[in-house]
C-alpha cells in the first residue's frame, strides 16, 4: 500500500501544452495553484506534438495516446484510459477542466464505470449550450452533474446559463474566473504608453468568427480620415477557420492605414508586443453555438494597461467592465464600435484612464483563489492511503 501525504487530484484535460489557447492556459494554471496549495496533482493530457519540448511543471504531466480532440477517436480513447485507472483514482479529487473528458464521462456513466472519487468539473459557456441542445444528451449531462461533487463556472454567465438549463446544479455551483498567466503576473508590467500622434490597435486570438477580427478592421475603416491617418492595426493571430482568414486579409488590403498580421506569436513573447500598443480589441461575436465565457486576452491586456473595446456579450462584461477598464458596445450595432474607437483614438487621458484601471483589475484576480474554491474541503478523509 503506497503513502501519499498530501491529498491528490487527477486533472483529465483534451487541451494542454503545446495547444494554445484560454482552456489550455487554464487547465495549467489551476494545476499550478493546486500544487502550491499543497495538492498532488497529476495532469493527463494528449501526447506531446513533434518538436515540441515538455516545460518544467511544479506537477506531475502524463501523455496519453490522444490527438485532443473532441472526436469520437479521440473521446473513445480518454474513456478507455478513464476505465484502465478507474480504481487507482479511488482517493482522487478527479478534475474534469473542458469539454473533451466530459463527452467521454458521459458515456462511461451508463455502464457505471466512472472513478468512484470525488469530482469537479468547471464549465466555460459554450459546452452548456451543447449538452442542452439535445434530449439524449442533456439528460446524460444532468445525470453526471448529479454525479458531480462541485460545479464551477468561469463567469455569472455562464452560471445562469447553466441554472437555467440545468436546475439542479444550483447548489454545487462555484465561481472560478480566471487570472492572469503566471508569466504576466510575474512581470514587470508598463504603465500607459505616452500619448502620441500614431495610434496602435491590437488583437490577440485565433482567426474566427467567433473573434470577430473582421468587425474591429470595418469599424477602423469607418473612422473619419483624420483619424485613420493616425492608426495601425496589429492581429496576432492563431490558426484560422471557416475560411474568415482570407476575407479579412482582403479586407485588410484597402483598409487606408497599415494593418500587420503578426502571425502566430508564442505567450511568452507577447508581452513586448502588448506594451507597443495603445488599445485593445476583441469584438467576440455569437456564433452558432458558441459564446465567449470570460476571456483571459481581456486580463492579458488590461495588465499591460491597454482600454479595451470589446462587444457586451457572453462573459465579457465580467473581464471588462464597460467605462471602467473599456468600453462595451452591443455586437449589432456597428456606429457604436466605431464611435468607441474614435472616443479613445481622441482621448488620450481616457485611454490612461481605463488602462490604469484594467491594470488594477486584472492583478486582483488570482489563480490561487479559485483553486481553493474548486479543491478546498472536498478531500476524502482517507486521502493519505493509495492502493
Amino acid at each position: 500500500m503506497a503513502q501519499h501525504s498530501r491529498p491528490r487530484i487527477v486533472a483529465l484535460t483534451h487541451e494542454f501544452y503545446p495547444h494554445r489557447g484560454g482552456i489550455a492556459v487554464f487547465t495549467a494554471e489551476i494545476a499550478a495553484a493546486a500544487t502550491r496549495l499543497g495538492y498532488d496533482v497529476e495532469v493527463w493530457a494528449p501526447a506531446m506534438k513533434p518538436g515540441c519540448t515538455e516545460p518544467s511543471w511544479p506537477f506531475t504531466v502524463k501523455r496519453l495516446a490522444i490527438g485532443g480532440t473532441q472526436g469520437w477517436a479521440d473521446q473513445w480513447r480518454m474513456a478507455r484510459h478513464i476505465y484502465a485507472h478507474r480504481e487507482k483514482w479511488r482517493d482522487a479529487i478527479l478534475y474534469v477542466p473542458e469539454p473533451g473528458p466530459l463527452l467521454s464521462m458521459l458515456l462511461l456513466q451508463f455502464f457505471d464505470t466512472l472513478p468512484p472519487g470525488k469530482m469537479v468539473i468547471t464549465l466555460h459557456g459554450s459546452e452548456i449550450l451543447r449538452l442542452a441542445l439535445r434530449p439524449l444528451t442533456r439528460a446524460s449531462a444532468r445525470r453526471l452533474f448529479q454525479r458531480a461533487d462541485r460545479l464551477s463556472v468561469v463567469s455569472r454567465y455562464a452560471g445562469r446559463l447553466l441554472v437555467d438549463l440545468f436546475p439542479d446544479t444550483a447548489g454545487k455551483l462555484v465561481l472560478t474566473p480566471g487570472a492572469l498567466r503566471a508569466d504576466f503576473a510575474h512581470a514587470k508590467l508598463p504603465g500607459p504608453r505616452p500619448a502620441s500622434d500614431r495610434v496602435v490597435v491590437l488583437t490577440v486570438a485565433r482567426i474566427h468568427p467567433r473573434k470577430g477580427q473582421l468587425r474591429v478592421l470595418e469599424a477602423l475603416k469607418a473612422l473619419p480620415s483624420p483619424l485613420r491617418a493616425r492608426l495601425e492595426y496589429w492581429i496576432v493571430c492563431g490558426h484560422g477557420k471557416e475560411n474568415y482568414e482570407p476575407a479579412l486579409r482582403a479586407a485588410a488590403e484597402h483598409a487606408g492605414f497599415p494593418v500587420k498580421f503578426l502571425g502566430d506569436i508564442p505567450d511568452e513573447e507577447l508581452s513586448p508586443i502588448y506594451s507597443q500598443a495603445d488599445i485593445f480589441a476583441m469584438t467576440s461575436m455569437p456564433h452558432k453555438l458558441s459564446v465567449e465565457g470570460f476571456g483571459l486576452v481581456y486580463l492579458e491586456a488590461g495588465a499591460h494597461a491597454l482600454p479595451v473595446v470589446a462587444h457586451g456579450i457572453g462573459g465579457v462584461p465580467e473581464a471588462v467592465i464597460d467605462g471602467e477598464s473599456g468600453l462595451l458596445v452591443p455586437p449589432d450595432d456597428p456606429a457604436a464600435l466605431t464611435a468607441a474607437f474614435a472616443r479613445l483614438i481622441n482621448d488620450p487621458e481616457l485611454r490612461r484612464k481605463l488602462g490604469a484601471a484594467g491594470q488594477a483589475r486584472a492583478l486582483s484576480h488570482t489563480w490561487d483563489a479559485a483553486a481553493a474554491k474548486l479543491f478546498n474541503d472536498l478531500a476524502s478523509s482517507d486521502a493519505g492511503t493509495s492502493s
